[in-house]
């Protein structure tokens, strides 16, 4: 069966919604724009869809110029001119220190209200090496792209007694035509003259139970990846994996419908 690519997402705001693409510029940081916003505590600690469900709400789009973020229950969407001459914050992701240029009083008071959280929105500046692999990735927890089948998940929804929607895992490529769990077994990824090498699997953590249009959060998938998806990562430790974490090796522009050309991987990881 040919592989393809099928569906494209990019999440301006981390842990906000991602948008559905047709087409994808490839930066050596993800797609162009990815992850490129962050909300901070004041202490500049960020926030996630782990601690507010409600994140999920928070439909960003990005032109390069102009930030747009709407939700469901929001009086009136934040149009947000942004600046790059802000004050420079220092942030902490995941326990690594970093910085942000801090977008104003006025975007830090939509998010604030809206979410009932004290917090600031910072644009992504300086520079992130990935987990592994030598690359780099902007507000992304640790890899700049998220490979997932077609298959993987509808083997997985085949387990569950209600499906899941591909939005729940939030990948950024979704193939089909490798079969159940066939990224697993890839090494690199061909798409016209780009090339992404798929790292280590992605492991999975509450934000896959939040029901990304509603906000509210149940135990499913995790309930069930854990009768059957428990592997060792990296670092040596367990945990449940689905998709696998890629950084591209080549950019250019990727398309839904594009063939891909998958090369196998040599061991498994």
């Amino acid at each position: 069966m040919t592989v393809v690519v099928r569906r494209l997402h990019v999440y301006p705001l981390k842990s906000g919604a991602g948008s559905r693409l047709t087409s994808a510029e490839v930066t050596p940081t993800g797609f162009a724009h990815d992850r490129e916003f962050m909300l901070i505590r004041p202490d500049g600690t960020h926030l996630s869809q782990r601690e507010l469900p409600r994140m999920a709400l928070l439909r960003a789009s990005f032109d390069g110029e102009t930030l747009f973020v709407d939700a469901i229950d929001a009086v009136t969407p934040l149009v947000h001119d942004v600046g790059t001459a802000g004050a420079l914050r220092d942030i902490t992701l995941f326990g690594e220190p970093g910085r942000g240029v801090d977008q104003g009083d006025e975007a830090a008071g939509w998010f604030s209200a809206l979410l009932d959280a004290d917090c600031r929105l910072v644009r992504f500046t300086g520079r992130r090496e990935t987990l592994l692999g030598g690359g780099t990735v902007a507000y992304a927890d640790g890899y700049p792209l998220h490979v997932l089948s077609v298959e993987s998940l509808e083997d997985l929804n085949s387990r569950l007694d209600e499906p899941l929607p591909m939005e729940r895992f939030r990948p950024s490529i979704v193939i089909e035509g490798l079969g159940p769990y066939g990224e697993d077994s890839v090494d690199l990824l061909r798409i016209g003259e780009v090339e992404i090498e798929l790292i280590e699997p992605c492991r999975r953590c509450v934000i896959t139970t939040t029901d990304q249009n509603s906000g509210a959060r149940g135990r499913e998938p995790l309930r069930t990846l854990a009768s059957y998806r428990t592997q060792r990562s990296s670092d040596g430790s367990s945990g449940l994996t689905f998709g696998q974490n890629g950084i591209p090796r080549t950019v250019g522009t990727i398309r839904a419908g594009d063939t891909v050309c998958a090369s196998p991987r040599r061991s498994h990881p």
